[in-house]
């Protein structure tokens, strides 16, 4: 096989996606840009395991991500005449599939790629047995080595099924360096490349919350890992692109879906508050210094199941007398309906305004969600009774949407089982499998200890003003859980921050969550605080509990809540 990279100390790993459904020409973009060695392309999330998990249902050949077949298509030729290698997830809930369906397309383009894939981490037919349920859909995150396997076999393609994100770097990088299973501060710098590039453009300045200082944001570069042989790496994106590439860009993608300081993966535990970011010129930044501990002795399952069917319907209240309105529908709705279902959940959104000077800007939106086992409960006997309101109701009636069937929602959770019981394998380019055994030593995870806090500022003159006007968050989601990482750029900040935004804080400022769990942890490194909260989303994304299911806004209304802050630091 040929050599992974050019240079022996530094292979250069782009992304050109960052979840089903992303810029399509993206892997075009990366592969004419610049120079890379490895392209990757990361396409799943719970939720989109779900959707393949009912493409499998209506076809067993499906279940991989069809995007990817068709982005390949158009850049097959370019990738192979310029030597770069692509790893990618799209493979889902059938990689062999999709590595079928990709020898297919080559063969077609008059090219013969050597292709290979990484399968074992579906554990459906022995869900049962290894006490997971009886899911939809259950994948083992995997790690990198069976990754680096099909690539040290001379692999230009390299298709997985679920592996964790950060894996599609940590492979690659481990082919090229020889790294071993116990190079731990290695795997970790890896995985911190991977974590930072897996979101695409997130890193380069989108979803970032102060936005307005990157002068080009209409369309941005995807991202590129330099990772070298000690672990360390510089985030990057090709010349001439888009977006930016700084500090905070990266520390905004380091907060995004994580819990503790402590990341636990296949291959190893990362310590994330070991992390050090340091400029090196115009969108490049340097990560250093991370640490890693062996991985836990148990893998986590991703279970998807159909937790049964829901349907809505949205009443516009429109003018005075908002609150009576809104209990009017509710009283009329719940009583006629024929049978009520399992599920019955209101909301009302007061988007309305005094004395407005649109009828829109006049009005607030009734949200009526409901979920059964029987779809026939949820479905036009649910949506069509609201319709039946129209000409008895409150006064200026209307809704959103027509009445509808519904549909099945999903229920995502989290199972864990012991590595050994996972089977990794990597089935390479000439058909010969190869076993990835695990770990020979693992470390449970524990806590880590909160870190000895700055000392407080001194007492000063303060003004009450939106958290963001100083801070800079990221929130995301992890099943029934949310995220909210804040960060400040100076010391003073950070010394009023820590202080500042403690646990009864975000209770007070977010109102949604003061009944809930609430842990904190302090990443000092980065002057970031980040807050996991428990239940917010209830049971994931495709159950679809609040108006924000993925909790993507939930860190930009944290910031727009007003706090006493010191005037010197405004």
């Amino acid at each position: 096989m040929g050599d992974l990279a050019q240079d022996p100390e530094t292979i250069r790993i782009g992304n050109c996606s960052g979840f089903y459904g992303d810029r399509f020409g993206a892997m075009r973009e990366m592969l004419e840009g610049g120079r890379l060695d490895v392209l990757t392309g990361d396409y799943l999330a719970e939720l989109t395991m779900l959707i393949l998990g009912r493409d499998r249902l209506k076809d067993p050949d499906l279940g991989y991500a069809k995007t990817f077949v068709r982005q390949l298509e158009d850049c097959l030729g370019l990738a192979l005449g310029s030597g770069v290698r692509i790893v990618t997830n799209a493979g889902g809930l059938n990689p062999a599939g999709l590595a079928r369906r990709v020898g297919e397309v080559a063969h077609r383009l008059g090219f013969d790629p050597r292709i290979a894939y990484v399968t074992g981490d579906d554990l459906l037919s022995r869900a049962s047995e290894l006490g997971l349920g009886t899911p939809l859909t259950a994948n083992a995150y995997l790690g990198g080595w069976g990754i680096a396997e099909a690539l040290r076999a001379g692999a230009d393609i390299v298709v997985t099924g679920r592996v964790t994100d950060a894996s599609l770097v940590v492979g690659p990088a481990a082919a090229h360096f020889g790294w071993g299973r116990a190079d731990y501060d290695q795997l970790a710098g890896a995985v911190v490349a991977g974590h930072v590039i897996e979101c695409g453009t997130q890193a380069t300045g989108g979803n970032f919350a102060f936005f307005t200082e990157i002068a080009d944001l209409d369309r941005p570069g995807f991202p590129i890992a330099e990772v070298r042989r000690d672990g360390s790496s510089v985030i990057t994106k090709h010349a001439g692109t888009g977006g930016a590439v700084t500090v905070d860009t990266v520390a905004a993608q380091l907060m995004y879906e994580i819990q503790s300081a402590r990341y636990a993966g296949p291959d190893v535990t990362t310590r994330l508050d070991t992390i050090r970011l340091e400029p090196q010129g115009p969108d490049r930044v340097l990560i250093s210094e991370v640490r890693g501990e062996p991985a836990p002795p148990r893998i986590k399952v991703s279970l998807n199941t159909i937790g049964g069917f829901r349907n809505e319907m949205s009443f516009i209240l429109t003018g005075l007398d908002i609150e009576a309105k809104a209990a009017l529908a509710r009283r009329q709705l719940e009583s006629w309906l024929p049978v009520r279902p399992a599920e019955l959940e209101w909301s009302l959104s007061r988007l309305d305004r005094p004395d407005a000077e649109t009828e829109e800007q006049a009005s607030a939106l009734l949200r009526c969600v409901v979920r059964d086992p029987d779809p026939d409960r949820v479905g036009r006997a649910f949506s069509s009774v609201a319709v039946e309101l129209a000409l008895a109701s409150y006064p200026g009636f209307s809704l959103t949407a027509p009445p509808g069937n519904g549909g099945p929602y999903g229920v995502f959770t989290p199972g864990y089982v012991d590595a050994a019981q996972v089977p990794h394998m990597a089935v390479l380019p000439d058909g010969d499998e190869i076993g990835v055994p695990p770990a020979s030593h693992f470390q449970e995870l524990a806590d880590v200890a909160e870190p000895e806090l700055p000392l407080p500022l001194e007492p000063g003159e303060t003004r009450r003003v939106p958290l963001g006007t100083i801070a800079m968050a990221r929130s995301g989601d992890k099943g029934g859980n949310a995220n909210i990482g804040v960060w400040v750029r100076s010391e003073r900040q950070w010394r009023w921050l820590v202080h500042a935004l403690t646990v009864d804080e975000v209770r007070t400022l977010l109102p949604e969550a003061a009944k809930l769990s609430i842990t904190r942890h302090v990443l000092p490194n980065l002057r970031a605080v980040n807050f996991v909260i428990e239940g917010l989303l209830g049971q994931g994304v495709a159950y679809q509990a609040r108006f924000d299911p993925q909790a993507k806004g939930l860190g930009e209304w944290l910031r727009a809540r007003h706090i006493d802050i010191p005037v010197e630091l405004l």
